[in-house]
């Protein structure tokens, strides 16, 4: 009955919204007052009948009750301690003002308002006498609405995508806000993060709460999608942002767990060899650490490795309805800083299909051809403890311009100058990458990175995206005082 109570409370607040009079009247229809579940029904009008009528997955219905829930016990929330902070101050006036008038019954205290809630710039609601249910008095305060904030998360291509989406955006603290969400495909219990991903749809938040949900995904509506020609363009935009930013993420995790404490400045992070976390910087790095660093404070949270067996993805745009700190219409906070990859970055190695992945949860950002040695390369989890550049003074030498030494052994992830190699176990136990594949990875994953080396867990397809995250050329990350002996 919890759930009718607070379905009554937000069909109040927003008359407007057919589908939450259909949640309402599914919600009396369970509890066997057929009645009240009619007049609903009745005023949902088309949703009743294209929901009743249709296939609609039933994990969207309830992710989208489950936002309409949370946002009206929130609201409800907000509103009790508004009025216990206007009783203390209230309390205060008596005790420090013995002078003044004797009060009376104040407006929203000591009494209880049973009338409809006026919607502004409208009448009250009038509902029948049997749905009216109990409101909190609002304060009379109103602030002016914020603009219509675009953000972008990432979803899977399946029901439960917008289902999440559309959860977050109503679970938003903002009054309004539009989201676009774009499309991941799964490949077993991957999600893959190709650059330029489809835009599946964009869901809008009204000030009256109305959801507008448009589908640019033709095969799934049947339809003529709208022009997305500028929302594409920003879209690919986000996706280049938010690998920068997962890199950079990723590094103040690692610094961190070996430091103890946040780098304070980015310089920490790129400073000459051994203290080269990452591989090189980007102007957007610059811009984002300190926002990066505040979201951080006091303490970066420790989500789990990904491992052979990936947990769901972390999330966002909108949290897991992609975690990524850009939910929509999210509040100045530190949680808008955050970015969409809120798992570290991890290297998984796969011996079986001589692939190596950069992941971030169960998203996949990346996936190489490698070349391994066979039983002669371990399997076991290590981390990156050495980013060198040019090897032994060499960019053309046995080890290849890049090289990353796995934790204290003489096993290497690095390049090699044996590229027919690459695919089979010719190697003495390092695992050997193409020359632009491991310059890449050298850019992306940051000193303490973890690699778990396993058989038989990425998809066999390789994702090398024709434009490759920025990895010029390092400066000051060459070692000339040691000679490496990895076993190539």
């Amino acid at each position: 009955m919890k759930n009718s109570q607070h379905l009554k409370a937000y069909v109040q607040l927003h008359p407007e919204n057919k589908m939450a009079w259909y949640l309402l009247g599914k919600e009396y229809y369970k509890n066997g007052q057929q009645g009240k579940a009619n007049y609903c029904f009745n005023q949902a009008g088309e949703v009743y009948e294209a929901f009743e009528h249709s296939k609609v997955p039933a994990e969207m219905l309830r992710e989208y009750e489950d936002g309409l829930l949370q946002a009206a016990r929130q609201r409800h929330q907000n509103k009790q301690r508004m009025r216990r902070i206007l009783l203390t101050l209230v309390l205060l006036l008596l005790v420090f003002l013995p002078d003044a008038a004797a009060p009376g019954t104040l407006p929203g205290f000591g009494e209880t308002d049973n009338s409809a809630p006026e919607i502004a710039g409208g009448a009250p609601v009038d509902l029948p006498e049997e749905l009216t249910a109990t409101s909190v008095p609002e304060t009379g305060v109103q602030l002016a609405p914020d603009p219509v904030k675009l953000a972008f998360t990432a979803q899977p291509g399946d029901a439960a995508g917008p289902g999440k989406a559309l959860a977050g955006l109503l679970q938003s603290s903002q009054p309004t806000g539009s989201t676009a969400i774009l499309r991941m495909e799964r490949s077993g219990k991957w999600l893959i993060w190709k650059k330029k991903l489809p835009l599946e749809a964009t869901l809008e938040k009204s000030e009256e709460g109305r959801i507008v949900y448009q589908s640019y995904n033709s095969a799934v509506c049947a339809c003529q999608p709208p022009d997305s020609a500028e929302l594409k363009k920003q879209a690919a935009g986000w996706q280049e942002d938010q690998e920068e930013l997962a890199v950079l993420w990723s590094a103040m995790r690692s610094y961190k767990s070996s430091k103890g404490v946040l780098p304070k400045s980015l310089g920490e992070l790129e400073a000459p060899f051994p203290g080269n976390w990452l591989g090189g910087t980007t102007p957007l790095m610059k811009a984002k650490f300190a926002s990066l660093r505040a979201a951080a404070s006091p303490a970066v949270p420790q989500a789990p490795a990904a491992t052979a067996k990936p947990d769901t993805a972390t999330a966002t745009g909108i949290p897991a309805a992609g975690q990524s700190g850009n939910s929509p219409g999210a509040s100045g906070d530190a949680a808008a800083e955050m970015p969409f990859f809120t798992g570290p970055l991890t290297i998984i190695v796969d011996k079986q299909k001589h692939r190596l992945a950069v992941t971030s949860g169960s998203i996949i950002l990346r996936n190489y051809e490698i070349g391994l040695g066979g039983d002669k390369t371990p399997e076991g989890t290590f981390t990156i403890t050495d980013k060198v550049v040019n090897p032994n003074g060499h960019d053309n030498g046995e080890f290849g311009s890049r090289g990353m030494q796995l934790s204290d052994s003489n096993y290497a992830i690095h390049g090699t100058n044996e590229p027919d190699s690459i695919g089979k176990d010719e190697s003495l136990g390092c695992i050997r990458m193409n020359r632009k594949d491991v310059e890449e990875l050298f850019a992306m994953v940051p000193m303490g990175t973890k690699v778990q080396i396993t058989k038989g867990v990425l998809p066999e397809e390789l994702l090398l995206p024709e434009e490759a995250y920025p990895s010029g050329a390092p400066q000051n990350q060459t070692n000339p005082h040691k000679v490496y002996h990895w076993l190539n």
